[in-house]
This record gives C-alpha cells, sequence and structure tokens, in this order.
C-alpha cells in the first residue's frame, strides 16, 4: 500500500490560489478514478476536481471556506502499489500544516463545550457502584413534561371554566390579572372587558423565539461581499432618479406581445436594453471601465451589457454580448438564456464577465428608487424600479389639461463620480426617458 497526494492542479488564466467551495469526499470514504473530490472557486469560475486515482481517502486539505494555492496538496488517497509519496511522512506533514494554516488564519467559530462535572472519588464511585443498582432512566413521559412551559400557578387559584381558561392560554392573558364582574368566576364577558382596557390586543407573542446561528460567508457569497466592499470603498458613487411615463411603452409592448407567436415574451428590459444602447454612442462616459490603478479610463464602442439576476447560489452578473446589434426579440431570447444558466450553475466564466456597464432590476419588488452599487471596474449601473399607477396631469391635442391615469416607473442610475459628472448622469438620463416615453424612436432606425 502507498500514498498518492492530488495537488491543487494549475486551473489556468493565471490564478495563484482557490477557494474550497464544497467536499464531496471525507475521510475514511472509498472513491474511484474520477470520482468528484471538491469543487473549487477562483476568481473566475467554480471548477470541479476529480480524482486522478483509486483509493481510501486519507488526508484532506482544509474545510469549506479555506484558500489554498495552486500546488499544495488537496487530497492524500491510500492506493494499491507505492502512489507517488516518496518520503510520504513528509508530504503528509505539509498537508497537514497547510490546513493548520488556513483554520488559523480564518477560525471556525465553535460553540464552547458545556462544563463536564467534577468526578468523584474513586473510592466513592467504587462503593456506590457495588452497592447500589444502576439508576433507572427517567422516562420518555417525564421529559417531555419538563420540556413544556410550567403553567403559571395563579391559573389553578381563579375560578373560571374550560373554554375561559383555553381562551385566556391562547391569548397569552394571566387569569389572575382579570377581574371578575361577579361571584369569583371569570367568564368571557370579563376577558373582553379585559381586553378592552388593555388596547384590545398584544397578549399573542409576536412570533416564536429561534436559534442564534453561525455562518460561514464562503464560496460565491464571499466574492459578492468583496465585490461590493471594494466598488463602495474604492468609489464615489453618486445617484440620480428620474421618473419614467410608460404608459405608451407597456401599450406597445402589449401590442408586440399578442401576435410574437412562438418567440419569447416581451418584457420591460429589451426595450429599456435597446433604449441604452441607442444613447450610448452620445455618452461613451458611461460604457467604460477605470483602471484607477493606472489612471486609464476605457471608453468601449460595443456594448456588452451586465445583466444582474438572482441565483440559488448569490447575485450573479451575466452578459449579453454586442447587445447594440440585438434587435428586441434577441434581447428577450438573450436575456432568458442567460438567466436560466446563471439559476442553474451551466453559465460560462466567458458569460459572467468582461460587461462594459450594467442593468439591475428586481421587477415587482423593484421599490420606489433605489441606490444600485456599481459593477466595479464598470462606472455606472442603471436600476429600474416597479410600475405604478398614478393620477397624472396631461394635455390633450387641444393644450386642455386632464386628469389621466398613467402608468409610473422611476429609474435609478449610480455612477462613479471620478469619471461621470452629474450634468452628463443627468443628460443621460432625460434623453431615455424621452426614447422610453416615446418607444417608436426606440424602434425607428
Amino acid at each position: 500500500m502507498g500514498r498518492y497526494t492530488f495537488r491543487l492542479p494549475d486551473i489556468g488564466e493565471g490564478i495563484a490560489e482557490a477557494e474550497i467551495v464544497a467536499w464531496h469526499v471525507k475521510i475514511g470514504d472509498r472513491i474511484e478514478e474520477d470520482d468528484r473530490v471538491a469543487d473549487m472557486m477562483t476568481d473566475k469560475a467554480t471548477v470541479e476536481m476529480e480524482s486522478p486515482v483509486s483509493g481510501i481517502v486519507v488526508e484532506v486539505a482544509g474545510e469549506a471556506g479555506d484558500i489554498i494555492a495552486i500546488g499544495s496538496p488537496l487530497v492524500v488517497i491510500e492506493v494499491e502499489g507505492a502512489g507517488n509519496d516518496v518520503d510520504g511522512v513528509a508530504a503528509g506533514a505539509s498537508t497537514s500544516s497547510a490546513r493548520a494554516d488556513v483554520v488559523e488564519a480564518v477560525p471556525a467559530p465553535t460553540p464552547a463545550p458545556a462544563p463536564a462535572p467534577a468526578p468523584a472519588p474513586a473510592s466513592v464511585s467504587a462503593s456506590v457502584a457495588a452497592s447500589e443498582p444502576p439508576p433507572t432512566p427517567k422516562p420518555a413521559q417525564a421529559e417531555r413534561v419538563e420540556a413544556r412551559a410550567p403553567t403559571p400557578a395563579t391559573h389553578a387559584k381563579v375560578m373560571a371554566s374550560p373554554a375561559v381558561r383555553k381562551r385566556a392560554s391562547d391569548l397569552g392573558i394571566n387569569l389572575a390579572e382579570v377581574r371578575p364582574a361577579e361571584d369569583g368566576r371569570v367568564r368571557h364577558g370579563d376577558l373582553d372587558a379585559f381586553l378592552s382596557y388593555n388596547a384590545a390586543g398584544g397578549f399573542q407573542p409576536a412570533g416564536n423565539k429561534g436559534k442564534d446561528e453561525q455562518v460561514r460567508v464562503i464560496g460565491l457569497r464571499r466574492r459578492i461581499a468583496e465585490n461590493m466592499a471594494a466598488s463602495k470603498r474604492q468609489i464615489p458613487h453618486f445617484a440620480y432618479v428620474e421618473e419614467f411615463d410608460v404608459t405608451a411603452l407597456e401599450e406597445t409592448r402589449a401590442q408586440l406581445n399578442a401576435g410574437r407567436g412562438d418567440r419569447p415574451k416581451l418584457t420591460m428590459l429589451p426595450f429599456l436594453i435597446a433604449a441604452i444602447c441607442k444613447l450610448l454612442p452620445k455618452y461613451p462616459m458611461l460604457n467604460a471601465h477605470y483602471d484607477d490603478e493606472a489612471g486609464v479610463v476605457t471608453r468601449y464602442g460595443s456594448v456588452h451589457l451586465g445583466m444582474a439576476a438572482q441565483t440559488p447560489a448569490g447575485l450573479m452578473v451575466p452578459v449579453i454580448r454586442d447587445a447594440q446589434d440585438r434587435n428586441l426579440w434577441q434581447l428577450a431570447t438573450e436575456i432568458g438564456r442567460l438567466a436560466n444558466a446563471a439559476r442553474d450553475g451551466s453559465a460560462k466564466s466567458s458569460e459572467l464577465s468582461g460587461s462594459t456597464i450594467t442593468v439591475t432590476s428586481l421587477g415587482p419588488m423593484g421599490g420606489v428608487a433605489t441606490t444600485p452599487v456599481i459593477n466595479r471596474p464598470e462606472v455606472a449601473i442603471i436600476g429600474p424600479n416597479r410600475i405604478v399607477e398614478r393620477p397624472m396631469f396631461v394635455k390633450g391635442a387641444d393644450g386642455v389639461e386632464r386628469i389621466e391615469k398613467r402608468k409610473i416607473m422611476n429609474v435609478s442610475m449610480s455612477c462613479d463620480h471620478r469619471v461621470v459628472d452629474g450634468w452628463d448622469a443627468a443628460s443621460f438620463a432625460q434623453d431615455l426617458k424621452k426614447l422610453i416615453e416615446a418607444p417608436a424612436l426606440i424602434l425607428a432606425g
């Protein structure tokens, strides 16, 4: 028998380290060649590690959330034959050392153990063991009774029917606090009077008490936290919010959807993206990256539009490549494809990087206004909010203003004030408003 040390391979793209997202084996497991060992996350993507040999797992290099360097031992496997571990003790020691270093750097909080009872003197223990039979365990019934919340003793001293007692218990009322109207017996009318004079409520607990817990921030969630913190720390954000009347656009959208055939249903997003693409050649400072270390702003001719999408794993930003070259139906198709790929984890690394400007939308939950965080190193992010109906003054063809029910949507922008001036952001928003409120201009060539 020998040992095979499987080291974290060079994943490529200049990656120097990777984070352990999940283990699929544990010490003592029997694995076969090509079995999945662990999932490792780099700055680019999550990669599945597969075992190159068959054998028994004897060592693993840390826990989920730990970061290890390329070339470091990932797992040690006991195999038939000599393996690849010439001096097995040294390799094993290096694996243990690497794991210890990582654990010390990111300690996982553990609950303090309950203090053990002081041991009895040996002579006493021996005499007790010899002279007394083993203690009889408590029946399960007794344990359940102890676990129940005790009923206040004062309830037993109050005269009341079972129905009144149950109602008082459901409301969380101590019957000893209720003053009976006659003969010392509490009735339903007395409970009603008590409720009336005590704010008519507040006796039922607001909710159930949960357990405190600590959850390690690892994997994609840690990447999101780091990126958001870096964005807010290094980019001086400023926000701009404008109100759009989307009544005409919603009518146009309904007309196009009515005859769409087997094409995807159009949402608000393809119209917004098409309008953004139409305007960005006039506002190139918004479709840009800022390298603050080099002091260089790169303005892009193509619009690679990031689309923030919520997934079970967390927030991801799939990218619509060359969005300016697509029509409404093509945009809708690509939006659906990328959103599904992000949610089921099938999105490629190239589909999750390289955006030049981002749109973020919470749909019907979009709120009145938002202040989205810029997707660094981009310099602008645009967030449509939910559509609401409001009475508005509308001027008719005769020049007379009338009150009409209109569909209104606020659009929020966050910009990097080092690159984008407030005047530029406001001008862009006003031009975007004109396109959205007259959707024929979006469709025109």
